[in-house]
């Protein structure tokens, strides 16, 4: 035999249970909420060290080239010294 057991809830146990329900809703809500904007924090944080990382090695790079192009600049001054040096040797043994 199949015996049902029925339960009935008055109209008051009712709105307890779902006002709990609710509740318990926003307070699940409101947790999530706050790890979601802790992550996005976290991946702004984690953003902001790639993009100072990024600068620093850009700058390096700037200031190594800069580096290179006064070496090259001095190496090429000593050329045309050289240059101009050998034209007027030559032009003496003409």
């Amino acid at each position: 035999m199949l015996h049902t057991l029925a339960v009935t809830i008055s109209g008051a146990e009712a709105a307890v249970i779902i006002v709990v329900v609710i509740l318990a809703f926003f307070v699940y809500a409101g947790f999530q909420s706050r790890r979601l904007q802790l992550r996005k924090a976290e991946i702004t944080a984690g953003r902001e060290d790639e993009l100072r990382q990024l600068v620093s090695r850009y700058e390096q790079l700037a200031e190594t080239t800069l580096d290179a192009q006064q070496r090259v600049a001095a190496d090429v001054s000593e050329l045309c010294s050289r240059t101009t040096s050998i034209e007027q040797i030559l032009r003496t043994v003409d």
